[in-house]
């Protein structure tokens, strides 16, 4: 397996004047220090208006500062969001970033999955899947040489030729955000890399990896002209240190992460006005009403010792997930435990997974090119029993 580093810039109150600045410095701080270590992708969201959960609302500007101070880890857009941007705007800030990373870019594109951001953008809840897929259809002929017209029934776009082209042709390898379980098979559909949260059980990755692949091998509908991308690449909750008390100790930003996810990724919720509400308190009251809840949330992600880690990244990889995400960034977890956790990870747990790269990749080759075939598993029960949002951090 190959994996990635996470940013949502988490910043809960209290707040001070310098507090965004220091987010942002550490943060590029971390990924320079991931991009030395060996670490491959660095994945950065969008969002806006979340307060507390992400002040992520700029990735393009995140990551051509961090293209500046690394030479190869991966670049990831996790996920440019294409109801809230215009598709001309997209594909010309993607191949801008991957002029000056040196074609290093990953292009994630998503819908968002919040009313707080797109209502002011004019963009309603139930029509944000529409406009995604038509925003593909018009965005990807853009990184093509010459002009470009399109007329759809969200973005009708006159003939022009949106510069610069990207360095890798025919553009970066598109992704899709995959935050309920069905998108998953839909990604796949789509020939697209799934970005996704950790599986709440193995026999439901087993499910779900297989409808990918069987939705890239034989059911591919692609929405534009692009090659495919095969791949599955899921985030969890990270925090490595020599026990697993002291792991737990230090991340306890993985519930607060949790904590907001809920609270913002609900439709019908009402939202409150600017400052109003204060996060980390009510996170705070949340977490003293619900500790045995709280204490299991730490167990499910990626939080340990290495020897805990590795046991649980062996699941993973038996299920044939391409890469795995940390998310170490979160709630009040300090600079120097997560640079302390990155560099114990790297040293003595990162090599083991990178050493079966070649394996795994023999064995996509295989299911690709169909010498491998994989058995088509309901996936409805795993619905039923964990529901469509069944994904856990």
């Amino acid at each position: 397996m190959k994996f990635g580093i996470f940013y949502e810039l988490q910043l809960p109150r209290p707040w001070s004047q310098d507090s965004e600045y220091r987010l942002y410095q550490n943060a590029l701080s971390q990924l320079e220090l991931a991009d030395a270590l060996g670490y491959d992708y660095a994945w950065e969201v969008e969002h806006h208006f979340l307060e507390e959960y992400s002040h992520s609302s700029a990735p393009e500007v995140f990551l051509a500062a961090a293209s500046q101070r690394t030479k190869r880890i991966r670049l990831g857009h996790g996920i440019f969001q294409l109801t809230t941007n215009h598709p001309a705007k997209v594909a010309e800030k993607v191949s801008a970033l991957d002029l000056i990373s040196n074609g290093r870019v990953e292009f994630g594109m998503g819908e968002s999955a919040s009313v707080t951001e797109l209502t002011p953008f004019k963009v309603r809840f139930q029509d944000k899947r529409e406009i995604w897929e038509d925003a593909v259809r018009c965005l990807i002929p853009m990184f093509g040489d010459g002009g470009v017209e399109y007329h759809g029934p969200h973005f009708d776009f006159p003939l022009r030729n949106v510069l610069p082209k990207p360095r890798q042709k025919p553009h970066p390898p598109l992704w899709t955000a995959c935050s309920q379980l069905p998108t998953i098979a839909y990604a796949g559909e789509k020939g697209l890399g799934a970005l996704g949260f950790q599986f709440v059980s193995a026999d439901a990755a087993h499910a779900w990896v297989h409808a990918y692949y069987n939705g890239i091998t034989k059911r591919l509908d692609r929405l534009a002209d692009y090659p495919t991308n095969p791949n599955i690449a899921l985030v969890s909750m990270f925090m490595c240190a020599p026990t697993d008390e002291e792991a737990r100790r230090k991340a306890d930003g993985a519930t607060f992460f949790q904590f907001c996810l809920r609270y913002y990724n609900s439709q019908d919720r009402a939202r409150p006005a600017p400052g109003e509400v204060d996060m980390w308190v009510e996170y705070t009251k949340w977490k003293a009403a619900n500790a045995d809840q709280a204490e299991r949330a730490l167990s499910g992600g990626l939080i340990g010792s290495p020897e805990t880690i590795r046991r649980k990244l062996r699941k993973f990889e038996a299920s044939h997930i391409d890469q795995v995400i940390l998310l170490n960034q979160a709630g009040r977890n300090t600079h120097q435990d997560i640079c302390d956790s990155l560099e114990l990870f790297a040293e003595e747990v990162m090599p083991e997974f990178h050493a079966n790269i070649p394996e795994h990749e023999v064995w996509k080759a295989d299911v690709m090119a169909g010498r491998t075939q994989l058995e088509e598993i309901d996936t409805q029960g795993f619905e039923d029993r964990y529901g469509a949002k069944a994904l856990t951090v």
